[in-house]
Order: structure tokens, then C-alpha cells, then sequence
């Protein structure tokens, strides 16, 4: 297994030029391929990305997933079926290359977790509730003035049910218990035609940290998106979406707009 370093994410130096060659490639959807929103709904397909992402397919021989919190469903219809292998809900449900699907079992305090996520979102309208059916996010993104509230009443149902709590940018989230990021990349690297390419994951959020862990121990590197408080085990750093367009672009022989 390659040694972890963690560094500061202002410390980490551009990647190098992208080789599909013997590389796969994890890419996160939210801050990575596309700007953050205030809304979730409010990410929508784009030309220009699914080009790009149908192209890097083919350039990487599909050794191509994207790896997000939202639910396979929400990316495919964002990218518009360009990309065959997703995971979705961090890692509880995923889709490999031929089209078969794996679901983890949803937890039964999934629904306690939603009716007070709701409750909150009543009193505070700014609040955002959404329910992928394995986990129920609160974002709070347009009422951060809430964030102490969101966290507390997170932390409350994490302790007094089975459910994970997985904060990221914004957002507080509950899920059912199984694979995160870090063990969907595992479980593509097991399959074809991923077997044997050195692992890339790109991501932009605490949650993005076991897909960075999964990558270095297969011989590969995570690239951070962004700047985070947080310290991280990427070994290098874009500094946005833009910034990674342009990154992978060059890889297909396409120059940046």
C-alpha cells in the first residue's frame, strides 16, 4: 500500500498532464463537473460537459465513472448517459460498465431523519430537504445562518439511530450504513475493464476523502478541487471547475472555451 501523506490543500502543486493510457478515471459530479448551486435541481445537462465526458470514455477505453452523492438516476439524467459506470449516494448504490446495479438496503430511520429535516425546512423555507432514498440531505446553503441548528439536529439523530452522518459543503446528510466513495472505487477497480489501470479520483469535499484513500493504496492519486478547510490526502489540487475542464480537455486533444 502507498504511504498516505496528508497535506494543506493550498500546498498541493497542479497534476501533472493527463495520460489515459493505463489510468482510470473517478470524477465527482457537484464542484468538480459542475459549478455548486444553491439548489440541487438547479445542476442541468450541458453540452459541453457531456461531450467532454463522452470523449474521455472513449480516450480511456471506458475506465470512466463518475462517483457522487447524488443517486445514479440524478447523474445519469445530468450527464445525460454519457458515462456507463456510476455510483451514486456516496457509494450505497452503483452501476458498473455492463449495466448491472448494486443497491445497499435503506435504513428504517431514514424516515424519522426526513420528518425532522422537514420540520426544519417548515420553519426556515431557505432550508432544502432532499431525500435520495438510501440517505436525506438538509442543505442549507441559502440559510447559513442555520448551520448550527442543521449540525445539532444531524448529530441528534445520528446518536439515537443506526444512520451515518456525512456533512460536505453546505449540507448536512444522514445515509444508511454501507460502501462509501472509497469502496465503490475498490469495487470498480475489481471489474472490467477498470482491472489493472492506476486510479484517478477528482473531488471537491470531505466526502471525496475515501475516494482519494481508495485511489493512492491502488498505486494511483486524488486530485482536490477547490480549497477546503480541511486537511486532505489528494496529492494534488485544481482550483475549480473551470480549472478541471480545462485539465481533461487537454487529455482529449480539445482546447478549453
Amino acid at each position: 500500500m502507498t504511504a498516505q501523506i496528508i497535506a494543506f490543500p493550498d500546498l498541493l502543486a497542479p497534476p501533472p498532464a493527463l495520460d489515459p493510457s493505463g489510468c482510470a478515471l473517478f470524477l465527482d459530479l457537484d464542484g468538480v463537473l459542475a459549478p455548486i448551486v444553491d439548489r440541487p435541481d438547479g445542476v442541468t445537462p450541458d453540452p459541453r460537459r457531456t461531450f467532454l465526458l463522452r470523449r474521455l470514455s472513449e480516450r480511456f477505453d471506458r475506465r470512466l465513472a463518475i462517483v457522487s452523492g447524488r443517486t445514479v438516476q440524478d447523474v445519469s439524467a445530468i450527464t445525460e448517459h454519457a458515462v456507463a459506470a456510476v455510483a451514486g449516494v456516496h457509494g450505497l448504490e452503483r452501476r458498473n460498465v455492463l449495466g448491472d446495479t448494486t443497491v445497499a438496503a435503506a435504513d428504517p430511520d431514514l424516515g424519522e431523519a426526513l420528518a425532522v429535516f422537514s420540520a426544519l425546512a417548515k420553519a426556515q423555507p431557505r432550508l432544502i430537504v432532499e431525500d435520495k432514498g438510501l440517505s436525506v440531505a438538509l442543505h442549507y446553503r441559502g440559510a447559513p445562518f442555520a448551520v448550527e441548528a442543521v449540525r445539532e439536529a444531524a448529530r441528534r439523530l445520528e446518536t439515537r439511530t443506526d444512520l451515518v452522518l456525512q456533512e460536505g459543503d453546505m449540507v448536512a446528510e444522514l445515509r444508511s450504513r454501507g460502501a462509501d466513495k472509497g469502496a465503490a472505487v475498490r469495487a470498480f477497480m475489481s471489474e472490467w475493464p477498470f482491472q489493472g489501470a492506476r486510479p484517478i479520483f477528482v473531488g471537491d469535499d470531505l466526502t471525496d476523502e475515501d475516494g482519494f484513500l481508495a485511489a493512492t493504496a491502488a498505486g494511483g492519486y486524488g486530485v482536490l478541487v477547490g480549497s477546503t478547510r480541511h486537511r486532505t490526502v489528494a496529492r494534488y489540487r485544481l482550483d475549480d471547475v473551470p480549472a478541471v475542464f480545462a485539465w481533461l480537455e487537454a487529455a482529449i486533444g480539445e482546447a478549453a472555451s
